[in-house]
């Protein structure tokens, strides 16, 4: 039981002191102009999943004069 105890307590330790893991994704984005959809993709390079999901939820303000802006992480 014991030793059971020492791996959990290990690996959540573990948890806490390795950093997140940083990938590259895809953030993209549609919206429309004159009843045409468009859409854009940026990629975000070496993030946490946590900073790419921000940044793509930001990206929606560079296309603020078109309507119905929706920015999703791929």
């Amino acid at each position: 039981m014991k030793r059971i105890a020492t791996i959990a307590i290990l690996g959540l330790a573990g948890m806490m002191f390795f950093p997140s893991c940083k990938k590259d994704y895809k953030c993209t984005c549609t919206w429309t102009v004159g009843g045409q959809q468009q859409s854009a993709t940026v990629d975000l390079k070496k993030m946490s999943k946590k900073d790419a999901k921000a940044a793509c939820e930001g990206n929606s303000g560079q296309y603020s004069a078109f309507t119905g802006v929706s920015c999703s992480l791929n």
